[in-house]
């Protein structure tokens, strides 16, 4: 099996964003939902702001990165409105009521709910395979939220989740769309201004801020479980499209799960073996995808990182140093050929 290279950013930020999820349970006695989400994306645009001004420092060629333009804003916005705001809120809600073990595999929703949006909504290709394992990994999710007792009361913390995995759904459709700019720079304005909004609503309810220690800690995971993580899952949106970045990226579960079983104690039912092997299927059968056949390069003029590859012959109407990668406007010719390929920023053609 051959994962496309760009795969390994998208695998790396759901390792990252899996294992935040069961430390974040831990916290969530201690601090509200609303509260803790703005802690969580307030750490990580605070840190990803410094470790951008230290950057910045040393690539002072403005050829070597993206800036988001004005253009970008609305897409942005949205981005934030539903993966910085209402999304942790909704998980944060979630993790009152559910173990964190059942809350991580829940999460595979938002790759099923990313690909039927990308899909209907934003016309990326998808075929049987793919479809199949969209349909395994809904069922999973099901077996999960599904109570344990017919007298069970409803469970509104898987509920919660599900509503957050449409949040970032939503959001990562949205952030495809500005994928070609500074991943680092997009995820640094998304948590400083999630974080903030967040952090500003907790504290309009009356809530306050937790003790010095929580509050690092809090900070400390939304840097790596949502800052590092974003920027890693910007890089893959550009690469492959947002379904298969979803698809991907639905490997998460599993590391959260596995620091729930280790760390929290959590002893899982037969429901939850059987929705984690429907799980595995679906994701396996995204993983070993292999797309290929004759298409159409078509005429596109934009801007985004590259190097001067097969799909990037071009000359310059600068003086160009011979760095690479680099960023400026340039133009692609109509080309037809054969290759392996997903829907990436040059691949938005019809089936």
């Amino acid at each position: 099996m051959k994962i496309h290279p760009e795969a390994i950013y998208a695998i790396f930020a759901a390792i990252l964003f899996g294992l935040a999820t069961p430390i974040a349970k831990l916290l969530i006695t201690d601090v509200s939902p609303q509260m803790l989400a703005g802690l969580l994306y307030a750490g990580s645009g605070l840190g990803l702001f410094a470790f951008y001004g230290v950057t910045r420092l040393f690539k002072r060629n403005s050829q070597r990165h993206h800036p988001i333009r004005t253009s970008d804003l609305p897409w942005l916005a949205g981005a934030i409105l539903f993966g910085g705001v209402l999304g942790p809120v909704l998980l944060m809600q979630g993790l009152l009521s559910t173990p964190a073990s059942m809350a991580s595999l829940l999460l595979n929703l938002e790759s099923v709910i990313t690909a039927l949006l990308a899909w209907f909504i934003f016309k990326e290709h998808f075929d049987r395979r793919i479809f199949i394992g969209m349909i395994c990994i809904v069922l999973g999710s099901l077996l999960l939220s599904w109570p344990n007792k017919l007298n069970a009361t409803f469970p509104w913390g898987s509920i919660a989740i599900a509503g957050a995995c449409f949040c970032w759904g939503i959001d990562n459709n949205l952030t495809r769309k500005i994928s070609g700019n500074d991943a680092l720079q997009v995820a640094c304005i998304k948590g400083l201004v999630a974080g903030f909004v967040n952090l500003g609503i907790a504290l309009s309810l009356g809530y306050k801020l937790p003790n010095f220690l929580v509050g690092l800690s809090a900070a400390s995971i939304g840097l790596l479980g949502y800052g590092i993580s974003l920027v890693l899952f910007v890089i893959s949106l550009r690469h492959i499209g947002a379904a298969r970045t979803g698809a991907y990226f639905s490997t998460a579960p599993f590391a959260g799960v596995i620091c729930s079983f280790l760390f929290l104690h959590e002893q899982p039912n037969a429901l939850f073996w059987v929705a984690t092997i429907l799980m595995l299927i679906g994701v396996w059968l995204h993983l070993s995808e292999h797309h290929a056949h004759l298409h159409q390069y078509e005429e596109l003029h934009h801007q985004h990182t590259h190097k001067h590859d097969e799909h990037h012959q071009h000359k310059h109407d600068f003086d160009w140093d011979g760095r690479e990668p680099h960023t400026h406007p340039h133009h692609h010719a109509p080309l037809n050929h054969s290759h392996q390929h997903f829907p990436d920023l040059h691949h938005q053609h019809k089936h």
